[in-house]
């Protein structure tokens, strides 16, 4: 018997994940907001409903429509902007016939406090709510992500067929009830932030310093061996044999929310955190003052999330 989920927002993460749940064998009827996505996505997928190994993809043009092609107990999994998208489109599948028994699931970079508040009241009408933080940028989106779960431990591993089918390899786990998995993935972020600050300040010395100096290839020798090694200098070794000087990016970083949300935390639970704080500065700072710095973190962030915005020239 063939397995299939809802599955709305096919922006830049949801269609790789889409994707890769097609090719494990699960059936998706897809929705995005901006009908057009929708039907390009469905256009360039080729689905063969005779095979038992890929699935089918069917395109929704409506919230009401994407609910009446699935069959119940249905399972939806969100990817969409944090705040109100997720709230609103909360409210339209209520509205429009979700019932006791399905199961949503947000996938998306959600303040762990709004994923409680959601299980809450979800929770009165027998629905139930599964805040999952996604890792693993657009690459493990379409091979295999980093998933952290929160919700009830019980109804999680009721769904652990399609957290194998969408994770790496031991790559997913269960973090406690409601908010548990927004909060891990909120710091995930935060850490982040740290990481690549390290990595454009570091660049930014070598590049300033009394030697010329390949930096694509500092890069490509840390990779091998080094303490620091890791896939973000991996990745930005890749952009800078493209692009040795960067020239392509503006230095303006652009990102904060998961930043700012783990700093308040911080502040709420009075842990400090000088790394995360000064690095989410450096990303304020980014918007009048660009450098190098800002430069290097802007390629990581286009290197593993396809960030741009206002990082390209």
């Amino acid at each position: 018997m063939r397995t299939s989920i809802g599955f709305i927002g096919l922006g830049k993460m949801g269609k790789n994940m889409v994707l890769h749940l097609l090719e494990q064998g699960v059936d998706v009827v897809g929705f995005n907001r901006t009908g057009d996505v929708t039907t390009a996505f469905q256009a360039s997928v080729v689905s063969d409903t005779t095979s038992e190994v890929r699935g089918v993809f069917t395109a929704a043009g409506t919230i009401k429509e994407l609910l009446q092609k699935l069959q119940s107990p249905r399972i939806i999994f969100l990817m969409v902007p944090n705040g109100n998208p997720v709230d609103e489109m909360l409210t339209q599948l209520v509205t429009l016939g979700l019932q006791k028994g399905d199961t949503v699931i947000d996938g998306g970079n959600t303040f762990y406090k709004d994923s409680v508040r959601r299980n809450k009241e979800l929770e009165t009408k027998g629905i139930t709510f599964i805040d999952c933080g996604t890792s693993g940028g657009l690459e493990g989106a379409r091979n295999g992500a980093c998933l952290m779960l929160g919700g009830n431990k019980e109804k999680i591993a009721g769904f652990n067929w399609l957290w194998e089918k969408l994770a790496v390899k031991d790559g997913y786990r269960y973090f406690g009830p409601s908010g548990a998995g927004h909060f891990v993935k909120m710091v995930h972020n935060g850490i982040e932030y740290g990481m690549d600050q390290a990595l454009g300040e570091g660049f930014e010395l070598l590049v300033k310093g009394p030697y010329q100096l390949d930096l694509a290839s500092v890069a490509q020798t840390w990779e091998h061996g080094s303490v620091i090694r890791s896939w973000l200098v991996e990745l930005l070794a890749m952009a800078l044999v493209t692009d040795p000087k960067l020239d392509s990016y503006s230095g303006t970083i652009g990102g904060g929310q998961t930043g700012t949300w783990t700093t308040d935390a911080a502040k709420e639970f009075d842990v400090p955190i000088p790394v995360i704080a000064g690095a989410l500065e450096a990303r304020r700072a980014s918007q009048t003052k660009p450098s190098m710095s800002g430069k290097v973190v802007s390629a990581l962030r286009a290197g593993y999330g396809g960030h741009g915005g206002g990082n390209k020239k």
